[in-house]
């Protein structure tokens, strides 16, 4: 044990024991909750570095705070390395998080009451997309588009919809959607009724970076945001790209805008998550997740399973609870939380239940390939899965299964965590 450690476990024993048991579930149990992963050890490195003691409100060369030569060279790696690997003009790497990225990217090109075409958040798309208990949902009108029969959109809907409301921004992006996007069709609309195109690739921003899944700017998008963890791998953080001519825009809508200073050790993990993620065993990493991917949903569609969509093209996939096993999502989670598999309860298309009491559950696959799982490891979670949502109160079947994961996961360490 580390000094650092070791001086947490005298002082704070509590704390102590909270993150050591942590450490032992994360180790112990697989983790397939599709917008979590673990993080790169140089990231961890990051973090807990001096950077965390350091205020840097402004931008390069244009701090509010003296001594910024460090943090300076910081951002602007993390910028240059941005925007080569998605190809953009301009990235700012300040956002805290999702949330407030997607915010700030709204108040950059809107003013308060303009309208925004977006995904239905059953349908798939995020909180921050307008749903009615955001805030940005009573800021701004959206207006929300749902997907047709196996998640397909109806591009002559999402047309007849934009020239009747004519948006401003017309928004491709989601949290739970199992497929690719052709953001040629998005971007055709936004032209027709002179709307910015912007596309939230937050879930997917990995495997968008590695060539594996279709990139918006390749369409001619304006603006694109994705968070810097989930499938890039790196620290919880937000990211902004856009066109040159909306640097300014975006920029000032974050700082002063949005808020203060970046948390530069945040700031340092995500341009080491874009060094990584721009280099070949990352190309490999996200082609595996999707690999993965497939053969975890293949397995359960042979066990019965409902899944939304009939399938996935991406990292995710989300289990009708309802229809395959009578239990509602919450049960379901709660059932796979007792062999060790963590999952998150979701809304389906049009879900007739309530939010906390869901008919879905969501699950995906970059976590658990981060520690080397592949096809063959997919097809025994996915059968463990069906056996223990096809009898949730069985607890002699889920000791038996907790222990045949516990097992597997012990043969795939987690980066940045001792194995016992």
């Amino acid at each position: 044990m580390d000094a650092d450690r070791q001086a947490l476990r005298t002082y704070d024993p509590d704390i102590f024991a909270e993150i050591a048991g942590e450490e032992t579930r994360q180790v112990d149990g697989v983790e397939m909750i599709p917008s979590e992963n673990y993080t790169y050890p140089e990231v961890l490195a990051a973090l807990g570095s001096v950077l965390t003691n350091k205020y840097s409100e402004g931008y390069p060369g244009r701090r509010y705070y003296g001594g910024q030569e460090h943090t300076d060279a910081v951002e602007r790696l993390a910028r240059e390395r941005a925007c080569r690997l998605f190809g953009a003009e301009h990235a700012n790497v300040q956002p805290l998080s999702g949330s407030p990225m997607n915010q700030a990217a709204y108040f950059a090109v809107m003013q308060p009451g303009d309208t925004v075409l977006a995904m239905d958040l059953s349908h798939g798309g995020h909180l921050t997309h307008g749903a009615p208990v955001s805030h940005m949902g009573k800021v701004f009108n959206f207006v929300r588009y749902k997907t047709a029969q196996g998640g397909a959109i109806d591009f002559d809907h999402v047309m007849k919809l934009a020239k009747q409301v004519r948006p401003k921004v017309v928004l491709a992006g989601y949290s739970s959607y199992p497929r690719d996007y052709d953001y040629t069709g998005f971007r055709k609309v936004a032209d027709e009724v002179g709307a910015l195109a912007m596309a939230d690739i937050a879930h997917i921003g990995g495997l968008v970076a590695a060539g594996v899944m279709r990139n918006p700017f390749d369409a001619g998008f304006d603006i694109v945001t994705t968070t810097t963890h989930k499938t890039l791998r790196g620290p919880r953080g937000g990211l902004i790209l856009c066109r040159k001519d909306l640097a300014k825009a975006i920029d000032a809508s974050v700082f002063p805008g949005l808020q203060g200073g970046p948390h530069m050790n945040n700031v340092a993990g995500a341009a080491i998550t874009f060094r990584k993620a721009a280099e070949p065993e990352f190309r490999a990493y996200a082609e595996q997740v999707l690999a993965n991917a497939k053969a975890l949903a293949a397995t359960l569609l042979d066990e019965g399973v409902s899944l939304v969509t009939g399938g996935t093209d991406n990292h995710m996939m989300v289990i009708d609870a309802v229809a395959s096993f009578g239990i509602d999502g919450r049960a379901a989670e709660e059932a796979l939380d007792r062999i060790g598999i963590a999952t998150n309860k979701q809304v389906i298309p049009d879900d007739p239940r309530p939010p906390l009491r869901p008919s879905g559950v969501r699950l995906g696959t970059p976590a658990c390939t981060t520690r080397g799982m592949g096809e063959g490891e997919m097809r025994r979670l996915g059968g463990w899965m069906a056996q223990a949502l096809r009898a949730p109160q069985d607890t002699a079947l889920a000791e038996r299964l907790r222990g045949e994961v516990r097992a597997l996961c012990r043969g795939f360490p987690v980066p940045g965590v001792a194995h016992a």
